[in-house]
């Protein structure tokens, strides 16, 4: 698996997953939702750490400079 992830796009992805998680915290989401929204979260995390986005590959996307 190659980078195809730049730094600004994992910073939004963390941070989006930071607010999922809070908004789940504070039962500003719940039900089905919640678990739909949990689970990108999770994904959204995976993806950041290992810098690479399998709908990236798919699209011919690459955010990264290398």
């Amino acid at each position: 698996m190659k980078k195809n992830m730049g730094t600004a796009d994992k910073s939004i992805r963390i941070l989006v997953a930071i607010v999922i998680a809070l908004l789940y915290y504070f039962d500003a989401i719940s039900g089905t939702l919640a678990y739909i929204l949990m689970a990108l979260a999770i994904i959204f995390l995976i993806t950041s750490f290992i810098n690479f986005c399998p709908l990236y590959k798919v699209f011919g996307i690459k955010t990264s400079k290398k």
